[in-house]
């Protein structure tokens, strides 16, 4: 039995520099989160996208 692929898409979308905290102005990851999204797997992927990526946007937003 084979599970099914799930393809979790970078959530780059091309605007590339560190803010003072550390985490990209594009997609809110940290640089570590960069260099790791090939290694990890879908479920790590989905964590990012669906929990930690919206937190830290809200966060920029009000400090905006």
């Amino acid at each position: 039995m084979t599970t099914p692929f799930r393809a979790v898409l970078s959530p780059c979308i091309g605007i590339c520099a560190l803010d003072a905290t550390g985490h990209c102005l594009g997609c809110h990851r940290t640089s570590s989160e960069i260099a790791r999204w090939i290694q990890m797997g879908d479920d790590e992927r989905l964590r990012l996208m669906e929990t930690v990526l919206p937190l830290r946007e809200a966060r920029a937003a009000e400090r905006a």
